[in-house]
């Protein structure tokens, strides 16, 4: 088995992908799904406490608080850096409901809502990246925070070019930490029977990196999608690219 062609040290033997800004073009509907649901809860916010407006940040805010984060995770991180801090409700909270919960069902929705009526797009040097590592002989799996992650690498018609799935409906089954902790990372890899060691993390997300870096993977591949190289490295990516055509050797 070689890795060689594809941008990765020879021992590495799996590569395990996130999903939104990594392999599909969907980080972007979360982060308008994210604001939309946001500035809704914000306006009132601010006049019930006799505050001014101030919007969720698309990129910033969307970079620093939620990105690759498990839902709930992400809406305390952001309500936090405001100094709001909401109960967490449980699991069959409505979307109008004031809590960590609701929030993250209003904002589900909102995804749901917006991948049905827009469709989902892959990569397309990702789709070639994939195709590339499967011809190497390479193990491949997914892992993201999304509890729609099956749903959209259907809709992307990618769902065949990998082998394992280890996303949030996943990891709420088995209890297992969200980025930045590398749990569900380490699931994967396990899953397809190779060490940490020999495996590669592909991130978009700060926290994913952090989670490939904390996990003692082998290698991490940060992918630039916002113009954040310098981070991506500085939170721990080997390597950063703007595509993962980038990291295929020859025509």
């Amino acid at each position: 088995m070689t890795s060689r062609g594809l941008g990765l040290p020879d021992h590495i033997q799996a590569c395990l992908f996130d999903l939104d800004g990594v392999l599909t073009q969907t980080a972007k509907v979360h982060a308008a799904a994210w604001k939309q649901m946001f500035d809704d809860f914000l306006r009132g916010w601010a006049d019930q406490h006799g505050q001014r407006f101030v919007g969720f940040d698309q990129v910033d805010d969307y970079d620093r608080y939620v990105d690759g984060k498990p839902r709930d995770d992400g809406t305390r991180s952001f309500l936090a850096s405001r100094g709001i801090e909401l109960p967490d409700g449980g699991p069959n909270d409505s979307p109008d409901a004031p809590t960590v919960h609701g929030l993250g069902v209003r904002k589900n929705d909102l995804v749901l809502a917006k991948i049905h009526q827009d469709g989902v797009e892959p990569y397309d040097g990702s789709v070639r990246y994939l195709r590339a590592t499967a011809a190497a002989g390479l193990r491949r799996a997914v892992v993201s925070s999304s509890t729609n992650c099956k749903d959209v690498l259907v809709a992307a018609g990618i769902d065949g070019l990998l082998d394992v799935r280890v996303d949030g409906v996943v990891a709420r089954e088995r209890g297992l930490a969200g980025k930045p902790a590398p749990d569900t990372y380490w699931a994967a890899a396990k899953e397809l029977g190779v060490p940490p060691s020999r495996a590669a993390v592909y991130e978009d997300a700060l926290a994913g990196v952090e989670s490939g870096r904390a996990g003692q993977f082998g290698f991490v591949i940060g992918v630039d999608r916002v113009g954040q190289a310098a981070e991506l490295s500085k939170h721990g990516a080997d390597v950063v690219v703007n595509d993962l055509a980038e990291l295929i050797e020859g025509p």
